[in-house]
């Protein structure tokens, strides 16, 4: 339930509905923005008296909320979300581009290529540590190690590190990682995502691999419902029945997520196609369907790379793509 107030500054009669609401077992999201006070209403609201609130000299309306989304929901806070991350902004008029190896490999490799980036344009580095594959043959990330290397990189650029956690068990390990990534694989595992909502750190939420948006803002409410509204939704494709892409990239996604939630929204052209020469159109495409940012894999040695190296550009071909971006967000901005 939405209760939005008229522009009055009598603060004792708001703070005294407040605690009446408070009083019926609900809790209340309040949103401020200009000239206007929203109240966002969370709980079982059967017990609450439209009428009586309507009729209050300081209540504009009272409208139901049928999504089952509330604190991600745009009507409950209008304004977008604008999260820090580190003095990095996502959200509003911010357009970042996060880039990096899909997994790191070695202190010398993830600086290097942490250097690179930055001098393209990225303003944030991603990097594995720790990496969920299909084979458990397959090279499993090196794990705290890989942290390690990824805060040298940090030191020597200054660059922000994003990197994905697995479990719950490691937060611990993740307090000094910038931006916690939940991948795809753990959109859904709801205890990381309760845990998570208990830290006081940006959460980049990957969709999963065959889910709904519904299904993802529920995965963000998860968080936020435990306190954590820092929260960046990254569309990274879903799995269907086209074999010429790794997954197909749900672009319609980004323009429905801007109409149903405040958050900032993201896309990965990496993972979505799973095809280098693929990133960057693709790329082009997510910035004029309105995302907030890129989140890119890029490898000074693709063919040996330990993870996707068949998805990662070269340092000289992220740039080229962080040149066309930058051009059609002059247009589109």
């Amino acid at each position: 339930m939405i209760i939005t107030l008229k522009n009055q500054k009598d603060i004792e009669q708001r703070e005294s509905l407040i605690d009446w609401i408070k009083d019926l077992g609900l809790d209340v999201h309040i949103s401020e923005g200009v000239g206007t006070t929203i109240l966002g209403l969370i709980g079982d609201t059967s017990k609450v008296d439209i009428d009586l609130i309507r009729s209050l000299d300081i209540v504009d309306s009272v409208n139901r909320i049928q999504e089952p989304f509330k604190n991600a929901n745009r009507k409950f806070h209008p304004a977008d979300s604008i999260i820090d991350v580190s003095g990095v902004k996502f959200g509003g008029d911010n357009f970042q581009f996060i880039a990096g190896p899909c997994s790191v490999e070695s202190e010398k490799q993830v600086v290097s290529i942490a250097e690179e980036v930055k001098k393209a344009g990225a303003t944030l580095l991603r990097g594995g540590a720790f990496k969920p594959r299909t084979s458990p043959y397959a090279f499993q990330g090196l794990g705290v190690e890989g942290l390690k290397y990824l805060k040298k990189a940090r030191e020597v650029t200054g660059l922000p590190i994003v990197s994905e956690i697995m479990s719950a068990d490691f937060i611990s390990d993740f307090e000094d990682v910038d931006l916690i990534q939940v991948g795809a694989r753990n959109m859904q595992n709801f205890e990381l995502l309760k845990e998570l909502g208990k830290i006081n750190k940006p959460i980049l939420l990957k969709r999963g691999l065959a889910n709904t948006i519904e299904e993802w803002l529920m995965s963000a409410e998860y968080i936020m419902s435990e306190g954590n509204e820092n929260i960046i939704l990254c569309e990274r494709g879903i799995r269907t029945f086209e074999p010429y892409t790794r997954n197909t990239l749900d672009l319609s996604a980004v323009p429905i997520l801007k109409e149903k939630t405040h958050l900032p929204v993201i896309v990965d052209p990496s993972h979505a196609t799973g095809i280098n020469r693929l990133v960057r159109p693709m790329s082009r495409a997510a910035v004029a369907s309105g995302a907030d940012g890129l989140l890119i894999e890029v490898h000074n040695d693709p063919q040996h790379a330990l993870c996707d190296g068949a998805q990662s550009l070269k340092p000289e071909q992220f740039a080229e793509v962080v040149v066309d971006c930058k051009k059609i967000l002059e247009v589109i901005r």
